[in-house]
């Protein structure tokens, strides 16, 4: 039973760094950069809507 418990530690471990390197490959990937780019903009995006028209507890940070 400890060979079993052996054997599957080491599958989790091959397991687990094969979905982060997995992980990393994704986001590093030149196909996703418009994409993170895009995300990385957006708390410098403008609202559409001013701030006069919005109601009081719109306004609330």
């Amino acid at each position: 039973m400890e060979a079993f418990f052996d054997e599957a530690s080491r599958l989790m471990t091959v397991v687990s760094m094969a979905t982060f390197l997995g992980i990393v490959f994704w986001a590093w990937s030149a196909r996703r950069r418009a994409d993170f780019d895009h995300a990385a903009a957006l708390p410098f995006a403008d609202e559409d809507t001013p701030i006069a028209t919005l109601s009081k507890e719109d306004r609330h940070v």
